[in-house]
């Protein structure tokens, strides 16, 4: 299953982040975002299902909760940045 990470620039935001998906039916997981990702090592992140991608930019805009760039999991674990 491939997987998206939607970038927090605090453990708050990315707390706020994961309540407003879970209230929109969306599962998603915290975890510290990958340090290849923030430069200095810092920041967190929630990781959501590809199916469920475009409801839960939909349900982060609706409840005005701010996200930073969207990351796609490749195979490889390689980490691609996706446009909004």
């Amino acid at each position: 299953m491939q997987r998206y990470l939607i970038m927090c620039r605090s453990l708050t935001y990315a707390q706020r982040a994961s309540q407003a998906l879970e209230r929109a039916g969306i599962t998603a997981s915290i975890s510290r975002a990958p340090q290849q990702l923030t430069g200095n090592g810092c920041g967190y992140c929630v990781s959501v299902a590809e199916r469920h991608m475009r409801d839960a930019l939909n349900a982060l805009s609706r409840s005005g909760t701010p996200y930073g760039k969207l990351y796609k999991i490749e195979p490889d674990g390689r980490y691609v940045e996706v446009a909004r």
